[in-house]
């Protein structure tokens, strides 16, 4: 399973399960995290996953062929298959749900946990780490590179880097909480040069084992990202 995959299959929020699959899985549809004719994992698998029951996985599945997002092929070969949507995701439509106040506080959660994963991966960090860390910049220097799925991945990385596996399984559900909102802002036009920025300062950091400023470049990456949503999410 890729680093996209885990962010998009971690357990959901015990509350209003159906909904939150749901929009978890539409949201990595929209994005492209779930590529058009891709498989899903089998529903016991899928299930287990996202940390749900296999009926409750069935109600969202269910809800996900209504509004045309998979479709279910039966037989030798079957189970559930990504569409792609008809229109891409709407970030405006996504703000609308969340308040400023709720959008600021998981931005400064996020950002704690990204400070401090960045932090501990300049101190911890192996040859290993920092070259997969290098190739992720590289493909995102490429003009046709996927930006939503290698930033996240490149967090997922930064994470593994620490050491922590507590911090990474908190950046995975953050990620899957808030990171499509992330994503989405940091690939408008006029957000692209300054995330390349952020991106390359925490790697430098890392690898030249300053941890202080690994961790503020990390938590400032994040920051930005929230302020352009709560901006956004006023302006609606």
């Amino acid at each position: 399973m890729n680093s996209a995959h885990l962010v998009v299959f971690a357990p959901v929020d015990n509350t209003a399960r159906v909904h939150a699959v749901v929009r978890r899985l539409s949201d990595a549809i929209a994005l492209g995290l779930l590529g058009d004719g891709e498989q899903l994992p089998s529903e016991t698998d899928l299930a287990a996953h996202l940390g749900v029951s296999t009926v409750t996985l069935r109600e969202a599945l269910m809800a996900l062929r209504q509004q045309g997002l998979i479709e279910t092929r039966r037989g030798r070969g079957g189970g559930s298959f990504v569409r792609a949507p008809a229109r891409p995701f709407d970030l405006d439509e996504r703000l609308r749900s969340l308040s400023a106040e709720e959008l600021r506080d998981l931005g400064d959660h996020y950002a704690a946990i990204a400070g401090a994963a960045a932090r501990l991966a300049a101190l911890r960090s192996l040859p290993g780490d920092v070259r997969r860390l290098r190739r992720s910049l590289a493909e995102m220097s490429d003009g046709d590179a996927d930006m939503c799925r290698l930033d996240g991945r490149l967090h997922l990385e930064v994470a593994a880097a620490s050491q922590s596996g507590r911090l990474t399984r908190e950046e995975i559900r953050l990620q899957a909480e808030i990171g499509p909102l992330v994503w989405a802002v940091h690939d408008l036009p006029d957000r692209r040069g300054g995330v390349d920025a952020e991106h390359a300062g925490i790697v430098d950091a890392i690898e030249a084992a300053d941890d202080a400023r690994a961790r503020d470049v990390a938590e400032s990456h994040v920051l930005n990202a929230v302020e352009r949503l709560i901006e956004r999410r006023l302006a609606l």
